[in-house]
């Protein structure tokens, strides 16, 4: 595969290692409210957001479960880690940036997170100035799987979406590059992707690293 035009970075799970820690904030809010949250469910949300979202949970944990009011005490817990300690950026991911840049490929984020959270924590980490756009959950209507997210910042960028490349870590985000027909590389995180699924990515990665090597 050649270099992209555009690369599009997830965010959670594939740029920062926070899918675990909000796992565990979530698993310790949920259990407040009655609710046990397994890693296998909630690998199965990653990627999602908004109505997608809701349907999943209301499908592993009844439509009574109190999503706003857990995920916003979740989201609070992060945010004072990520204050105190910062957040915990994935194996070769400053490498795969300045190798990008290096290669005058555009970069940005694309991520189910809302656009001010996404801003603060690349902000923190001092990566944000390898991205030239972010986009968030709350800038799309349909989420995940549904590959609007990624169209916006192939529009943005006035680059064809077989010619930009997406760097997800979840099975959800492979649907939606798939969808949008968007060549993908997936790093997995907290799941492996199912056989269904691989065939949506033209390399499953060990860490950020492989994808230089890939483009090298």
């Amino acid at each position: 595969m050649n270099l992209p035009s555009l690369a599009i970075f997830d965010m959670d799970g594939l740029i920062f290692d926070t899918e675990r820690l909000f796992m565990e904030f979530l698993k310790k809010n949920a259990s407040d409210f009655g609710y046990t949250v397994t890693t296998q469910a909630y690998a199965e949300t990653t990627g999602l957001a908004g109505d997608h979202l809701l349907q999943k949970l209301h499908e592993q944990y009844g439509p009574k479960y109190p999503h706003a009011e857990i995920s916003a005490r979740s989201r609070a817990d992060l945010n004072t880690f990520a204050n105190a300690h910062g957040l915990p950026v994935k194996k070769g991911i400053p490498e795969l940036l300045a190798f990008f840049s290096q290669q005058k490929v555009p970069c940005c984020v694309a991520s189910s997170t809302a656009t001010c959270y996404v801003r603060q924590y690349l902000e923190r980490s001092g990566l944000s100035k390898w991205f030239s756009l972010v986009t968030g959950g709350d800038r799309v209507t349909r989420s995940k799987p549904n590959p609007d997210i990624f169209l916006i910042s192939c529009s943005h960028f006035d680059v064809r979406p077989q010619d930009a490349l997406v760097l997800e870590d979840s099975e959800n985000g492979l649907r939606a590059a798939h969808n949008g027909k968007i060549p993908a590389i997936c790093i997995p995180d907290l799941k492996y992707p199912s056989a269904e699924y691989r065939d949506y990515a033209c390399l499953i990665a060990d860490s950020a690293f492989d994808v230089i090597r890939y483009f090298s």
